[in-house]
Parts: structure tokens; C-alpha cells; sequence
């Protein structure tokens, strides 16, 4: 996995900065990828490999007009898996297609866990938490992320202790509205 993410980030850094054969390269190691992906996920729920394809392009043409909003001083696959997962969980709401539609011997391979959901979870609470104020970021990173005291986390910030309480309220309000917003989209 490493060894894609290397080779992966090193051609996206290259094609972002002009690189036509390194992009080219690039969507070509994407697309396999995407497509073994894809093929595993919708095998086990008895669909072909003509729907994997579409997905894949789906995916890659997200990605190739998503690209700019990468940040290269995160790794590269969760951003890329995080695209591809919304791309299927669209296409199976698209389908109408459920767990109850998978055979119950081929249900655990579906809903097994991904290893990639840990960093997309920390890449999408960072994305979502760079949208906030400075104070209001700051107090919810101290309290709520670092586990740190209120006067700690008003030291840190130089902002009141009650500064980080109200920053803190209203901070994760405003998240639960962009989470909210994000799932609606």
C-alpha cells in the first residue's frame, strides 16, 4: 500500500505541476486500482464488471475535476478512496441496491471494515475543520481533540475560558451543520 501511495502522490505532485505524462500515468495506475476496488465491491453483490467500469470513470473523472482541492501535504489515497466511495454509495442509491439485495453468505465481505476509513475520517474532520474560525478551531482542537482542560485550551488560544466554552458550542454546532449539508449533497 505505501509503495502506491508513493508512486501515486509522486505522479499527482508531478501533473499538478504540468506534468501531461505523469498525469496520463497517473490515471492509468488510478484506474486499475479503482477498477479492482470496484470489481470487489460489486461482485459480491452480483453485479458485472460493465458496472465497475462505469464507476471507474465516474470516479476518475471526479477526481480529474476535483484535482486542485487536493492538498499535497496530505497522503493522496484516502483523498482518492474518499471520492471512489461516494462515487459507489451513489451509484448503489442510484440502483436502488441494498444490503437485504446480498446473499447472506457474501454480506460480511460487503460490509467489511475499509482500511481506509480511519484516514478519510481524519482527512474529512480536518477538511471540515479548516472551514471554522481561527478561535473557534483552535478551542475545539484543545478540548475536544487534545483532551485538554479549559484553561489550557484558553491558554493555547489566548482567548477567555469562556471565550473557549462559547467557541467550543458554537464550533461543533456549525460542524454538525456542515456534516449535515455534506450528506444532503
Amino acid at each position: 500500500m505505501m509503495t502506491h501511495e508513493i508512486e501515486l502522490k509522486a505522479l499527482m505532485l508531478a501533473s499538478l505541476n504540468g506534468d501531461a505524462a505523469s498525469y496520463r500515468m497517473f490515471l492509468g495506475r488510478l484506474s486499475g486500482r479503482l477498477r479492482a476496488y470496484y470489481k470487489g465491491k460489486l461482485t459480491g453483490i452480483g453485479r458485472g464488471a460493465s458496472e465497475a467500469e462505469d464507476l471507474v470513470q465516474e470516479a476518475v473523472l471526479a477526481i480529474h475535476i476535483k484535482r486542485h482541492t487536493y492538498n499535497p501535504a496530505e497522503p493522496l489515497t484516502p483523498w482518492v478512496h474518499a471520492i471512489a466511495r461516494y462515487k459507489l454509495i451513489d451509484f448503489l442509491r442510484r440502483t436502488r441496491t441494498s444490503i437485504s439485495d446480498v446473499p447472506i453468505d457474501e454480506a460480511d465481505m460487503i460490509m467489511a471494515r475499509d482500511d481506509n476509513v480511519d484516514a478519510e475520517s481524519t482527512y474529512d474532520v480536518k477538511r471540515l475543520m479548516e472551514r471554522l474560525p481561527k478561535n473557534m478551531r483552535c478551542a475545539i482542537e484543545a478540548v475536544k481533540l487534545d483532551g485538554r482542560s479549559i484553561a489550557e485550551a484558553a491558554e493555547k488560544c489566548g482567548i477567555s475560558e469562556s471565550g473557549v466554552k462559547v467557541n467550543v458550542h458554537r464550533g461543533l454546532k456549525t460542524l454538525a451543520a456542515l456534516i449535515a449539508r455534506e450528506t444532503r449533497t
